[in-house]
């Protein structure tokens, strides 16, 4: 049985999710990262909470609505322990807030880790996944983080089932990370209820796409998988510049583009080759609409790390 640790400490990376036809299904853990500690002192019921980095702009939000904090619950709760007093934790992040890389899961998944190392719970990386997954109601951003690289997940009876994708080394991504945020609230809002029989073929046929593109590093498989029928034609009106920064990744040579997660950043894939004119064609093409935005070309990260002491 895993034993308690005075300190935990945990990295998690970012995620991109989505990458087109495979909504709420398909994510990839890239190299931007949040790191925590955390530890026990004193007997306050409230945890306290040190931000750094990007999550510094949540200010001094209230420490019960942090998904750090939920996280810790969470792992709790799936335990049967309650919830410790004298938590403390200090987490920095670079992930930017808001902008479809998964900064809310890195947050619950962090907390998550941390409570396990922490208190000796004795979960693992898939439970916590299996939480942090039915806890935002879709696995794509949490169990790459978790696992590391690309992941498919899927509903398995009262649970989800995780499998590792294989990535062509040829393939890489791009993001291109804007200065204004979206609301993913507002984005799942933005989707119809049901799609057409049609839609939903062509979303099936467009995801199979998606798995075998990214193994063979297939250009044709990958442009057919990433102009998505079944969530971005309903969100791309909220995303000012949407196919301007598409058209010009494409025409700097990547296979395609499209959202990352709910936006507001977008991710191209593309050659290795291309990745640094297609990232500089994004930018110049948000530029053109009055936008500011760093072009990143984004590793492919491991899942995330935790230690103790």
């Amino acid at each position: 049985m895993p034993q308690p640790t005075p300190r935990a400490h945990v990295r998690v990376p970012c995620s991109t999710s989505n990458l087109g036809a495979g909504f709420d299904c398909v994510g990839i853990a890239l190299d931007r990262w949040l790191a925590a500690e955390a530890w026990l002192e004193g007997d306050a019921a409230t945890p306290v909470l040190t931000r750094g980095g990007a999550l510094a702009a949540l200010g001094d939000a209230p420490a019960d609505d942090d998904l750090l904090v939920r996280g810790v619950a969470l792992a709790c709760e799936a335990a049967g322990r309650a919830m410790p007093r004298g938590l403390s934790i200090t987490a920095t992040s670079d992930i930017p807030v808001a902008r479809g890389l998964g900064s809310s899961a890195a947050a619950l998944v962090a907390g998550a880790l941390l409570a396990d190392a922490l208190l000796g719970l004795g979960l693992g990386a898939t439970r916590v996944a299996m939480l942090g997954a039915t806890e935002e109601g879709h696995p794509d951003n949490v169990a790459p983080m978790l696992l590391g690289g690309a992941v498919l997940g899927v509903p398995r009876g009262d649970g989800w089932a995780f499998a590792p994708l294989t990535m062509h080394p040829d393939v890489a991504a791009v993001v291109a990370i804007p200065t204004f945020q979206t609301s993913t609230r507002a984005m799942r809002a933005a989707l119809p209820p049901e799609v057409p029989h049609r839609i939903a073929v062509q979303a099936a046929g467009k995801s199979a796409a998606l798995v075998r593109g990214l193994a063979d590093a297939d250009a044709a498989l990958l442009a057919h998988a990433l102009d998505d029928v079944l969530h971005v034609p309903f969100r791309r009106a909220l995303i000012p510049g949407y196919d301007a920064v598409v058209d010009a990744a494409r025409g700097a040579g990547a296979w395609g583009a499209t959202l990352s997660g709910a936006g507001s950043s977008l991710i191209a894939l593309a050659p290795r080759d291309a990745v640094e004119r297609v990232g500089a064609a994004m930018r110049d093409a948000w530029a053109a609409h009055g936008i500011e935005s760093e072009a990143w070309p984004a590793p492919v990260a491991g899942g995330a790390t935790t230690s103790a002491g």
